[in-house]
């Protein structure tokens, strides 16, 4: 089995990386701010699931096929890309008090909760970058001396998903705390509903040339 030590390292890397803004980061954030708490963590579980597939996806060599194939992989990135373009563009446009007292007081509709979670998903699931990152970082705490190599990825797998667990509740419980300034302050709702959708076009043009 992997050493403690080294699993250490693993998480600190993982860590590190989670701590970095990105599209995740900023849509949970807008969700946790604008929706309320239950909305977020729905949007946390779409992102878990996505990473979760992204394990999965880069154990079976889909990530060597998307290096190999240039052309998947420009299709993966532009629909992620065009993703996070239309999804900054309904922050853009929603109403500077989108928050309702369901969302203040922490309950949301099933629709809601559905549209967060796939949201999240989405996000994710179209970044080529979360895929081939798992396919980079991933073998490079795998030991083969250490046992089973399936049972290790397994692991590092598991761990990957449960940090980005920790930390995306941690932004949206934030979020959600803040929600209640903000709603008090309708010049701060404003400049953050732009500032979000901003952001995400600035990731969606990223990701669309790099």
């Amino acid at each position: 089995m992997i050493s403690l030590h080294l699993l250490a390292l693993y998480v600190a890397a993982l860590a590190a990386i989670y701590a970095l803004p990105g599209p995740d980061m900023a849509l949970l954030l807008q969700t946790g701010i604008n929706r309320g708490m239950r909305p977020g963590f729905a949007a946390a579980a779409g992102l878990g699931i996505a990473r979760a597939a992204h394990v999965t996806l880069s154990a079976c060599g889909v990530a060597a096929l998307l290096r190999t194939a240039p052309w998947l992989y420009d299709l993966v990135r532009y629909g992620g890309a065009a993703y996070l373009v239309y999804v900054a563009w309904q922050i853009f446009r929603s109403p500077p008090f989108a928050m309702n007292a369901a969302a203040a007081a922490g309950t949301a509709r099933s629709g809601a909760l559905r549209q967060a979670f796939v949201k999240g998903l989405l996000t994710n699931l179209l970044n080529p970058k979360a895929l081939l990152f798992c396919s980079v970082l991933l073998p490079q705490f795998v030991r083969p001396e250490a046992g089973s190599v399936g049972l290790q990825v397994s692991l590092l797998g598991a761990l990957l998903v449960a940090t980005g667990i920790v930390f995306d509740s941690a932004y949206v419980s934030g979020a959600s705390r803040i929600a209640a300034w903000m709603r008090a302050h309708p010049l701060a709702q404003t400049v953050q509903r732009y500032t979000f959708a901003l952001a995400l076009f600035a990731f969606a043009a990223r990701l669309s040339m790099d």
